[in-house]
């Protein structure tokens, strides 16, 4: 295999899964303890054909594909820089023949793959709303922390158009856009199944959600436990720990 070339500033990292590797930049796209909780969450059957909307450097194809079966991956980044090192860090690990990814505009996903096309969606959006707190729209960081080039509204119908029935769309956004989210969904045929709140630390207020929902799916919503992600005491909690290392099931 020919070595993997490393543009100025990036570096490899080792995800502790399955042996796989990352390529990141530290000053631009970095994965977080969100992108790991989500990949944990989100599950399908065995022969389920995925996409990840919104790839970044392709974190949660990699920790998908480290624990979960799948036939077939696609993923998509508007960015090209990020699309990029997540192009090389499939090719790095051996996964760029199943795990497809593909430099494109999200909106323009379901006219390139056509309608009911994936069984399962995966998406860490952006969690700010368009306008808030936004330092520049052509900075790379704030194309992945606020809603620059897509709304979550967007996001929705967009995975609605490209998921089968029956099929299983998974996603974390902030906790207090729960609301706006669960609405959405159910506006467009995805019938919310799963929510999983989380926690900084007992004590605090949630600050994130993880949601599971299936098109065209029965009426019925299940509050998981709550996840903290730490301790009081600070340290990581031992759930937290367990999802990290892959040994707890989702």
């Amino acid at each position: 295999m020919n070595p993997i070339e490393l543009r100025d500033g990036e570096r490899i990292d080792d995800l502790q899964a399955a042996g796989y590797r990352i390529i990141q930049h530290p000053d631009r796209f970095r994965f977080g303890t969100d992108a790991v909780l989500l990949a944990h969450f989100a599950h399908a059957p065995k022969n389920a054909r995925w996409l990840d909307l919104g790839t970044g450097t392709g974190i949660l194809p990699l920790l998908i594909a480290a624990h979960r079966p799948f036939s077939g991956f696609e993923a998509v980044e508007v960015q090209a820089e990020a699309a990029d090192m997540a192009a090389r860090s499939m090719r790095l690990n051996g996964l760029n023949e199943r795990v497809l990814v593909r430099c494109m505009d999200m909106l323009d996903a379901p006219a390139f793959y056509g309608s009911a096309a994936f069984d399962a969606i995966v998406c860490n959006p952006p969690y700010g709303k368009r306008g808030g707190g936004l330092q520049s729209e052509k900075d790379a960081l704030s194309i992945a922390r606020h809603e620059v080039l897509i709304t979550l509204e967007q996001i929705v119908g967009v995975a609605e158009r490209l998921l089968k029935n029956g099929g299983r769309f998974f996603l974390i956004q902030q906790a207090d856009r729960l609301p706006e989210l669960m609405s959405l969904l159910r506006e467009k045929r995805l019938e919310p199944k799963r929510v999983r709140l989380l926690y900084p630390r007992p004590g605090r207020q949630a600050h994130l959600a993880l949601v599971e929902s299936v098109k065209q799916g029965g009426a019925g919503c299940v509050f998981m436990p709550p996840l903290f992600i730490h301790e009081e005491s600070g340290e990581v909690s031992l759930e937290t720990q367990r999802i990290y290392a892959g040994l707890e099931d989702a």
